[in-house]
């Protein structure tokens, strides 16, 4: 028997790699989709998506991804496109290169902040737009 309720909008499987908590890893990662560390990584981190670390997230290394959120302890340069946040028990040992931050209060930074202004994604000119012409076949 079908509910009658509304059903769920769902815009395609949201995937998540995770690294758990009993996992080391040394050397490089590289992703596309989502990427949860909660356990240790030291070398690089690359994602093209969000890049989690976990409350157990022990990283040492540098880490280039879209968006970073920090709630575990990171040693190394942070480099995101779009935003990183250090939650209220994360660290972060290192330099950020990011177009926007949020720091909450109890966690830890130490290094410097490079605040980068994303690219205009069209023309600082406005575009004029041509008039249309309609022709009637008569």
């Amino acid at each position: 028997m079908q509910s009658s309720g509304p059903t769920p909008v769902v815009s395609g499987p949201k995937q998540t790699a995770t690294i758990g908590p009993s996992m080391t890893i040394k050397g490089e990662i590289r992703a596309r989709e989502e990427l949860l560390v909660d356990g240790e990584v030291e070398g690089l981190l690359e994602s093209q998506s969000l890049l989690t670390v976990g409350p157990n997230g022990k990283v040492r290394a540098n880490i280039k991804a879209r968006e970073v959120v920090i709630f575990g302890s990171v040693r190394g340069n942070v480099e995101v496109s779009e935003k990183i946040a250090i939650r209220e028990q994360g660290s972060l040992i290192g330099d950020i290169k990011s177009a926007g931050i949020s720091i909450d209060d109890g966690a830890y930074f130490k290094g410097s902040i490079d605040i980068v202004r994303p690219e205009p994604k069209v023309t600082t000119k406005p575009v004029k737009s041509e008039p249309r012409v309609e022709a009637h076949a008569g």
